[in-house]
């Protein structure tokens, strides 16, 4: 299966290849050569992951400031 590139992954697809590659260095049957190339690629999504992140906060901010809410409150699940 070709690998897309990074920066055309959506957030889930990231997640969901890093999930793959901690499970297949954590199995021990890939050779040295073959881990440290999958480890750089989950260091790479990790980053990909953190600016997806980063971006999406920034942009919540940058909404709720236009309505007027000035700063972010923490979600709270209880209420339903």
């Amino acid at each position: 299966m070709a690998k897309k590139k990074l920066e055309n992954l959506h957030f889930e697809e990231a997640l969901s290849e890093l999930d793959t590659i901690v499970q297949q260095l954590e199995q021990g049957d890939l050779s040295l050569e073959e881990s440290m190339a999958i480890f750089e690629r989950g260091l790479k999504l990790s980053q990909v992951s953190q600016q997806k992140l980063q971006d999406a906060e920034q942009k919540i901010k940058i909404l709720m400031n236009e309505n007027g809410q000035q700063t972010l409150a923490d979600f709270d699940n209880t209420e339903s």
